[in-house]
């Protein structure tokens, strides 16, 4: 056991605010670092020629897991302490597909649209100013929604808790998933990368 890390700071603090300040910066940059900047890349994942999107989030959703799970083995973190969203099936599900339809015509997410408008990309700008325009707009329209906004609402369900797998066995899984989706991505690129020379010829 080595101890709990010193990483509990007030919400709204100063040192909390530097803290997510630098995370963010961080967060960004190895964003544009891996390309994810640019639509053309983004827009590769659904055109089956660059499947470096799948690539990027499953290996920090696995990094993530595997650093959690053994730092709180070691006694370094308190996972009870860790904010787990709540579920809220319907509103969820909507908000997915519209997130969806939006990144496909946009060619960009809230997050690499914020890294595309700090490096001057024209799109991204327009797509924070879009996004924000959406907050805006579903800000207002709330109250009406309000029914849809709380509907399925599950409590903060993890992985785990809805299998009724033990952290340990659930981590494997999705470590072996991982694996097998970066084989099936790597094979997808590949084949599409010679349908494409075919049709060239």
């Amino acid at each position: 056991m080595i101890g709990p890390l010193p990483l509990s700071l007030p919400a709204g603090s100063g040192d909390a605010l530097a803290l997510a300040f630098g995370v963010g910066i961080g967060f960004g940059w190895c964003l544009e670092r891996a390309g994810l900047g640019s639509a053309t890349k983004l827009m590769g994942q659904f055109h089956l020629t660059d499947m470096a999107v799948f690539k990027v989030m499953f290996s920090a959703i696995v990094t993530a897991m595997l650093g959690l799970f053994w730092l709180s083995r070691l006694g370094a973190v308190d996972l009870s302490r860790v904010y787990v969203p709540e579920t809220f099936v319907l509103p969820q599900l909507v908000g997915g597909l519209v997130f969806g339809a939006g990144m496909a015509l946009a060619g960009l997410c809230p997050g690499t649209s914020c890294v595309a408008a700090a490096t001057g990309r024209g799109d991204g700008l327009v797509v924070v100013g879009g996004f924000f325009a959406g907050v805006l707009a579903t800000g207002l329209a709330l109250p009406a929604m309000a029914g849809l906004h709380q509907s399925g609402a599950r409590g903060s369900l993890t992985l785990d808790t809805l299998f009724g797998m033990d952290s340990g066995s659930l981590i494997l899984v999705v470590v072996a998933a991982a694996l097998a989706g970066f084989i099936v991505a790597e094979q997808v690129e590949q084949w599409q990368a010679r349908r494409v020379a075919e049709v060239g010829r």
